[in-house]
């Protein structure tokens, strides 16, 4: 059912007139790392300006220097700024969404990577541990591989995060768990740089895992992944890229990356919250079986990458597609022993 704002909203808004909820203004909270992090963050805010363009709806992100510790405050102004539908990006803020949710029954709220109770709360959640168990699985085949540019003959590939928590956990526990289904004498090493804007660190960080063996390493660590990046152009080693395709950034030295289509799920919230159709209160799941994740198309590294590989990947694609195959998924099952 539409509803009318207040009068006091529509001039704070500088519209002048009361407007339909559906039609006043929406807000995309930026996470750590901010825009411009050539991951996460840009990626929802491609969506996000499609959405406006396909809509006409008018809206703007929303960046703070300490997003996280102030998450409850920048959602309650955003409501009593009159945005109607509140999209926030980070994680951690999906406990204060939770809460003060019921506080604002006219704003619409939606939660990433998490799943939140309440009837005006949608939750977006994909299967990162799904498309990260497909680049383990291509990791652990090519790690050993020396025909290949770049590679040594030791079973070791390392993956970065940008903090430890279960959403960055997910990626880093599919990864695992795919690179152990084809090699279980695998080495993965883990690290976190706990920071998601900080690219000189990654790149530190990077270079230490190749100088330990690794030859592949995966980030999970938005803008500080910049610098992973750059490490594996700079040693003649690879990167895995991460939430979209950053292929490109360094071509020929991303293996492949890990692209989470949330610029599509962002986008399809703003067109339902235009129809008046918000999926208030539901879970919306966005895995391989929805095309929500997946690999990049390789395009610079595909001719160094046997077929053979690639063959065996699709069929793991197709069992987790089937149910054959049940990744881990860290958010909802807790750690498994592999992980450790």
């Amino acid at each position: 059912m539409r509803k009318t704002l207040g009068l006091t909203t529509a001039v704070l808004l500088g519209l002048g007139l009361p407007v339909q909820a559906n039609d006043a203004p929406v807000a995309l909270i930026i996470a750590q790392g901010g825009l411009g992090d050539g991951s996460w963050n840009d990626t929802a805010y491609a969506g996000f300006q499609a959405g406006l363009a396909e809509t006409g709806l008018d809206g703007k992100p929303i960046e703070s220097n300490d997003v996280a510790a102030q998450g409850e405050e920048i959602m309650r102004r955003a409501a009593d700024a009159g945005f109607g539908l509140v999209i926030s990006l980070e994680w951690i803020h999906g406990e204060p969404m939770e809460m003060l949710a019921p506080d604002y029954p006219d704003t619409d709220w939606v939660i990433m990577n998490q799943t939140r109770q309440g009837a005006n709360v949608a939750s977006v959640v994909f299967g990162e541990h799904e498309g990260s168990y497909l680049a383990g699985a291509l990791a652990a085949q090519v790690t050993t591989d020396t025909s290949i540019p770049g590679i040594n003959a030791d079973p070791v590939i390392g993956v970065i995060g940008g903090v430890k928590s279960p959403g960055i956990d997910k990626f880093i526990s599919g990864f695992i768990e795919g690179a152990k289904a084809i090699n279980p004498d695998v080495e993965v090493k883990v690290a976190y740089a706990e920071t998601f804007g900080d690219p000189a660190k990654g790149e530190q960080m990077a270079q230490a895992m190749f100088d330990e063996g690794a030859d592949i390493v995966y980030q999970v660590a938005g803008g500080t992944g910049i610098g992973i990046i750059n490490a594996a152009k700079a040693s003649g080693h690879y990167a895995i890229g991460v939430d979209t395709d950053q292929d490109g950034i360094a071509p020929g030295s991303v293996l492949t990356s890990m692209v989470k289509r949330v610029d599509v799920a962002v986008a399809g919230i703003l067109r339902d919250y235009k129809a008046d159709k918000f999926p208030g209160g539901t879970e919306m799941v966005f895995g391989l079986a929805q095309n929500g994740v997946g690999l990049s198309p390789m395009t610079h590294t595909k001719d160094i990458i046997p077929a053979a590989y690639l063959e065996r990947v699709e069929a793991l694609k197709a069992d987790i597609i089937s149910g054959k195959i049940t990744v881990w998924d860290v958010s909802t099952q807790g750690y498994p022993d592999f992980f450790n």
